[in-house]
């Protein structure tokens, strides 16, 4: 149970394994207006840089789940890093299945609704560990603009058109599945950049150190397309943000 090596390598060096900039990650905090003490689960938590800082910066206390060996021994890092590891504690393991022991205040997946297989699982799944009255965190991709075939939805690594939706249409789906969107943080161009951009120098630079492993030619491949495909699709078509969600 773990993440594929070429996802590890990619994001090798990310704190945020999504296209959030850390000053987006601070602005979605602060826009919440946390209460010292709220209790959180962060379901697929990655590298835990969302509840580490939380914790820093808010005083949240809360688990984080996620399926990779490598991303949950870095959270595990971070929350010593920053004085937080008595506040919060990391789980190795398959997200899909965790429900909180007692409700939380915050429940949360950002960025990986395939645990729930797509938003609707994802959001009864959060809300088997969410208090009444509590708080829902959704990530989720949706289109900037029209795509004009299949072909430019797989370039953004879209199975097809219908697995996103343009976002007022997002929205609506969040008020059809019973919830009030009341807040939101959307990524920029700039921080798909930051995300997008960063996985290239990790994979060049694990190339040139591993030249001759058996990921090293799917490795090259993905640098000698990936950025152009890029430039040309997903940053133009493709949006992500972090929607709060609250039960009606």
């Amino acid at each position: 149970m773990d993440l594929s090596r070429i996802f590890t390598v990619r994001e090798s060096s990310h704190r945020i394994h999504n296209p959030f900039t850390p000053g987006k990650l601070a602005a979605l905090g602060r826009a919440l207006h946390l209460a010292s003490g709220t209790r959180m689960l962060d379901l697929a938590s990655g590298s835990g840089e969302m509840l580490c800082t939380w914790a820093r910066d808010h005083h949240v206390t809360g688990t984080g789940v996620d399926i990779s060996t490598v991303f949950t021994e870095k959270a595990r890092a971070r929350a010593a890093e920053l004085g937080v590891a008595d506040r919060v504690a990391f789980v190795h393991g398959d997200a899909s299945g965790h429900v909180a022991e007692e409700p939380v205040d915050l429940a949360a997946c950002v960025g990986a609704t395939w645990i729930g297989n797509g938003v609707a699982g994802t959001v009864d799944l959060l809300a088997k560990s969410l208090r009444p009255g509590g708080l829902m965190l959704i990530g989720e991709p949706y289109w900037r603009r029209e795509v004009p075939d299949e072909d430019t939805a797989k370039a953004c690594h879209a199975g097809s058109k219908d697995d996103f939706l343009p976002l007022p249409e997002l929205i609506e789906r969040f008020g059809g599945l019973g919830y009030d969107v009341v807040e939101m943080v959307l990524a920029d161009q700039d921080s798909w950049d930051r995300y997008q951009a960063a996985q290239w120098l990790n994979l060049r630079r694990w190339l040139d150190v591993n030249p001759e492993d058996e990921l090293a030619a799917e490795v090259r491949a993905e640098l000698t397309t990936g950025p152009a495909r890029y430039a040309r699709y997903q940053r133009e078509y493709l949006g992500w943000g972090v929607f709060a969600l609250m039960a009606r």
